[in-house]
């Protein structure tokens, strides 16, 4: 352990070394095999290995944590590992441990003992930083861009379970501990700072000498932690239990308006925390194991956990490294301009940092792609998303024409032009004319088939879809479509620039509608339905928030445009027959000129650009002629059911390649509920034989649009499971 004339290193577990630094050690962890550091049984216990066998050198005077990734310091708990814990007791017993060796770190720096300073550079998360707020002192890098420090868990539908709940509120506060944990959201370098999360900030390249030097400063001395922030201490927040529990309460209220009743995780760190402002300290980390133990193993946190896990290994699949004829797209062209195609060239210079050239219709249209994109771009720097300078850099990658001038030299060429297949065919030829050899076509279609675009493509192999989802700079989707002719190469190519652009790509094959757009069809088509039958907007959209939708068909109808909508589910009842045919209300609205928010009228009244009310003279135009109020089960059945059967359709049909694809698809392009996760995770969860009985008596008093897809009906009898 100790350095001496053959080595000061020494390696504990593999996963952590230590470093001795005269009388300071220096606990590097390191996990193997990973490019970041995730705490599992094996690293969680060669770090507390490193730990106590530097408590026990009496020449050690002081420890520095630290990691071994160049840009990241911990980022949480290894999820795969938690998904393996079936048992809430057994989860409860691995975090007991967990526990008890955090509390032997934060004593270690106790009355004259040896501080533990946790040096941070780089995402320092969940368990991460639950390990950092039992150190003595925290110093972190002024890196804005890269450092921030958070507690996620709320997200995977978790509460922290290694103390978080506990110590954050006696280090920053009640009301910044709350906030942090029930938004799962992190802060940055000079707000930790500020708030009293982090001791120090220093230029990364001073992060190790300005530990250290803590360390050593404060070895024998009794410790500085501070309980409580500057301002927190002038509101008395932890002394006046009338405060503690006004903001308490109020956590409360907000979080069960956000939740609506389907996320437990926000109530059970409230109790928590509340439990640990108590007298007895040790009652509160007693509650968060028991709560983290019971979320653990419900089926919301399953879900969540199961999206993010499939969200990474969604980054694994059609890489650069696979096909070598792919290219790293250096120069790319977007067709149209509009919303759409100004969304995208802004995601492409923003956050992939690429050259871009839009091609518009005329010099005014041009000027608007120029300000949109730069709006979006400030909206960055403003969010401290990247820095002032890099966004200046961002808005020089992009120039706008009105002609073909500059594009033979791209890379791929994305059109984003109006939903009509002779216009991206004329797209296409033109680009074909003056295309550089390998250049790859994307089309940014939503239900036109990729292979009816390049059917008379001088080369189809180098026509590909790319779906984006509106708002682009927001939606974290990207839906590639694939021909039978396009090949892998193209595909990787789209693929990298996707990740590149900060989107979760699923690679889909070509069929009409695709699988967002397909499995939205019978959705939004089940809605205008009930509206017909004299149900109203409001109760429809508010039923389906409650569930856990971001909005409701109507609400999404109106901004994706009425019209829009119309023409797509043409196009999907002309591919799979009566089961998609729309109900007639939505061309009534059509013809009445309803196009939704960007006309100023659709299913909702608007003024000023802002939604107001649903519009009461909808329901004669879709010919509604009396009033029903059905239950809010009935109309989620309705609606949820004919969207997953469709996506077990899909998965029948080949245009999914697996059930993991259509659940991150669902939740991240068209906002299935994440609690549920997702159409395959949803059937699940009910049971194959469930939901073939439900649909079954949809069928019956609805029509053969609710019969059970083959698939789900062979499972039933089975007793197969998509995710078995």
């Amino acid at each position: 352990m100790r350095a001496g004339a053959d080595d000061s290193h020494a390696e504990v577990g593999g996963h952590v070394r230590v470093e001795i630094d005269d009388d300071i050690a220096v606990i590097v962890v390191d996990r193997v095999g990973e490019t970041v550091n995730t705490l599992d049984p094996d690293v969680a216990e060669s770090l507390f290995a490193a730990i106590d066998r530097c408590a026990s050198d009496a020449a050690v005077r002081g420890i520095v944590l630290t990691s071994g990734k160049p840009d990241s310091f911990m980022a949480g708990a290894d999820v795969r590992w938690l998904m393996t814990l079936e048992d809430s007791s057994e989860a409860v017993a691995r975090l007991a441990g967990m526990h008890a060796a955090l509390d032997r770190l934060e004593k270690l720096g106790r009355r004259g003992g040896k501080p533990v300073v946790a040096a941070i550079h780089g995402p320092c998360l969940g368990a991460g930083l639950e390990v950092a707020l039992a150190c003595s002192a925290r110093v972190a890098s002024d890196d804005e861009a890269r450092t921030q420090l958070g507690l996620p868990e709320i997200r995977l539908g978790l509460i922290p379970g290694a103390g978080g709940t506990q110590r954050l509120p006696r280090l920053v506060g009640l009301p910044a501990a709350l906030e942090m944990i029930l938004t799962g959201r992190s802060v940055r370098p000079r707000k930790a700072s500020r708030i009293g999360l982090v001791d120090v900030i220093v230029p990364h390249e001073h992060l190790l000498r300005t530990a250290r030097g803590l360390a050593r400063e404060g070895a024998g001395q009794r410790s500085s932690r501070r309980s409580l922030t500057p301002s927190a201490r002038r509101l008395g927040l932890d002394s006046n239990p009338v405060v503690r529990r006004l903001v308490l309460a109020r956590a409360e209220q907000r979080a069960a308006k956000e939740t609506k009743g389907n996320y437990p995780a926000p109530a059970a760190a409230i109790r928590a925390v509340r439990a640990g402002l108590g007298r007895r300290r040790g009652s509160g980390a007693a509650v968060e194991l028991e709560e983290f133990g019971r979320l653990l193993i419900g089926p919301e946190a399953r879900a969540l956990m199961s999206i993010f896990l499939a969200t990474r290994a969604s980054k694994r699949g059609f890489t650069l490294e696979e096909y070598p004829a792919a290219r790293r797209a250096r120069d790319v062209g977007v067709v149209g301009g509009g919303l759409m195609g100004s969304g995208i060239a802004a995601v492409t210079v923003a956050t992939a940092g690429v050259r871009t050239r839009v091609k518009e219709v005329s010099t005014e249209s041009s000027a608007r792609v120029l300000r949109a994109v730069g709006s979006a771009v400030d909206g960055l720097v403003a969010g401290r998303r990247m820095t002032e300078a890099t966004g200046d850099r961002s808005k020089h990658l992009l120039t706008v024409t009105t002609d073909w001038t500059g594009f033979a030299k791209v890379d791929l060429l994305i059109e984003a032009v109006f939903e009509d297949l002779e216009v991206k065919t004329g797209v296409l030829r033109q680009f074909e004319e003056i295309a550089g050899p390998g250049a790859v076509f994307a089309s940014n279609t939503s239900s036109i088939p990729i292979s009816r675009i390049a059917a008379n493509a001088a080369d189809p192999t180098r026509v590909i879809g790319m779906h984006y989802f509106s708002p682009v700079e927001r939606m974290p989707l990207l839906e590639i479509v694939v021909t039978e002719k396009t090949s892998g190469d193209v595909i990787a190519t789209a693929a990298d620039l996707g990740r590149r652009q900060g989107k979760t790509v699923i690679v889909v094959n070509d069929a009409p509608g695709f699988y967002t757009t397909r499995i939205l069809g019978p959705y939004v088509n089940e809605a205008a339905r009930m509206l017909g039958e004299g149900v109203s907007i409001r109760v429809v959209d508010g039923a389906m928030e409650q569930v856990g939708f971001p909005v409701g068909p109507f609400e999404l109808l109106d901004e994706v445009g009425i019209d829009v909508a119309a023409k797509i589910a043409t196009v999907l009842h002309d591919a799979y027959g009566d089961r998609m045919a729309p109900p007639p209300g939505l061309a009534s609205l059509v013809a009445a000129g309803r196009m939704g928010r960007k006309k100023g009228l659709g299913f909702y009244t608007y003024e000023g650009g802002k939604r107001r009310r649903p519009d009461p003279t909808v329901a004669a135009l879709v010919g509604a002629t009396s009033v029903t109020k059905p239950s809010q089960e009935e109309i989620s059945d309705r609606l949820i059911l004919a969207m997953v059967n469709e996506a077990a359709r899909c998965l029948d049909d080949g245009v999914l390649s697996g059930a993991t694809d259509g659940d991150l698809g669902a939740v991240l392009g068209l906002g299935f509920p994440p609690h549920l996760g997702g159409p395959f995770a949803y059937l699940d969860r009910l049971g194959a034989g469930g939901a073939v009985a439900r649909l079954r008596r949809l069928a019956e008093h609805h029509g053969s649009r609710f019969e059970p897809s083959p698939l789900l009906t062979s499972l039933a009898e089975s007793g197969g499971s998509f995710h078995g």
